[in-house]
């Protein structure tokens, strides 16, 4: 009788150990996914907050260089695009664009330097600036969450947890553009 006593507790305590390291493991892969969801609505908050503030500053620059139509018809048709995006894959193709334009839109302000001088063109410049700053550690975090999430779904048992907890798509980055590495070229007439 205590043979059986023993065997049954020995049972008991690996049925213990197997349900705790299943319990981590499933627990693990439902919060790597909720890291990247989290960190991809970081981003997306940053994304917006840039997109609340081109109308301003579009707005700005326009009153000072109206015959500029071309990057204002841009910077509107991309910021209304980043709204309808549906994917997170959209999301980045479009707010890697979005930098693009803002950059064209900025060069064209540096040739009014009445514009340069004023306050709201400043104020909003600085408010851009800090959001920019702002979505690349935003887009940093959340990168790291995909390479983490990426990295537990590769493990050996990570992928049959993943899978357990019907997380098995691996995240997308948040990559530059080809354009970022050029070299801008800079001049002194």
């Amino acid at each position: 009788m205590k043979k059986i006593w023993i065997i049954l507790g020995i049972f008991l305590v690996l049925a213990m150990i197997l349900f705790g390291w299943y319990k981590n493991g499933y627990n693990q892969a439902i919060a790597k996914d909720e890291e990247v969801k989290s960190g991809w609505a970081q981003v997306e908050n940053q994304l917006q907050r840039r997109n609340d503030l081109i109308p301003n500053l579009v707005n700005t620059v326009k009153g000072f260089a109206s015959h500029e139509k071309e990057v204002f018809t841009e910077v509107t048709r991309l910021r209304s695009q980043w709204g309808k995006s549906a994917s997170v894959g959209s999301k980045i193709e479009n707010a890697n664009a979005m930098s693009g334009a803002l950059s064209r839109l900025l060069l064209v302000a540096e040739n009014y330097p009445q514009l340069k001088s004023n306050e709201n063109f400043l104020a909003l410049q600085s408010q851009l600036e800090g959001t920019e700053n702002r979505i690349a550690v935003e887009r940093m975090r959340y990168n790291r969450a995909v390479k983490d999430f990426n990295r537990f779904q590769r493990l050996f048992f990570g992928r049959f947890f993943a899978a357990q907890a019907g997380v098995t798509e691996p995240a997308v980055y948040f990559e530059a553009e080809e354009s970022a590495s050029k070299v801008p070229a800079v001049k002194f007439n």
